[in-house]
């Protein structure tokens, strides 16, 4: 294959993939600055490993693989930041539109309990929500994207719901 065909089916995947990637990143790290580094870094690595990529997936999917490499480089910046603590700057590109309906607080506040709980859950749970519920990836593309078997995927967001739903309703009872 010539680097113009390439390049072409590369710009292909970025498309097909950019949002996935990023989201991935944002629900990993928490901030959008970060998750805009993770998902430009990702890129530049499938970018420079894509052609092999494509030799190797057989016709399967490349999302997993996309994915693998974004949960890579997360968790190098985790470990990169353990060593180098940094002080945390509140992220100023969240929302800020007024709340018009009872309901609608409900909901979000529902939605940062259960958030805040995702973050209490180990890597490996954690990052197997987030690729199920997140980014809507199956079973068999987690397990892809985690190097593990479908099995113990199917075993680990089990354990990740189950522990989840725990750490959930402790919190309210203690509300």
């Amino acid at each position: 294959m010539d680097k113009a065909q390439l390049d072409e089916q590369f710009s292909e995947l970025y498309r097909a993939h950019l949002r996935d990637v990023y989201s991935y990143a944002y629900y990993r790290v928490g901030n959008h600055h970060d998750a805009e580094d993770l998902t430009e870094q990702t890129f530049l690595q499938a970018y420079r490993h894509f052609e092999r990529a494509m030799a190797e997936s057989d016709g399967r999917p490349l999302r997993p693989w996309l994915i693998r490499i974004a949960h890579n480089l997360a968790a190098n910046l985790y470990r990169d930041r353990s060593r180098k603590p940094q002080t945390p700057i509140d992220d100023t590109t969240s929302l800020r539109t007024p709340h018009t309906t009872e309901d609608l607080v409900e909901g979000r506040d529902e939605l940062a309990r259960i958030l805040e709980a995702v973050k209490e859950l180990p890597d490996d749970r954690r990052e197997a929500l987030i690729m199920r519920f997140a980014l809507g990836m199956d079973n068999r593309e987690i397990a892809r994207a985690m190097g593990r078997t479908d099995g113990a995927t199917k075993v680990l967001i089990h354990r990740a719901i189950k522990q989840l739903e725990g750490i959930v309703r402790t919190a309210e009872t203690a509300h």
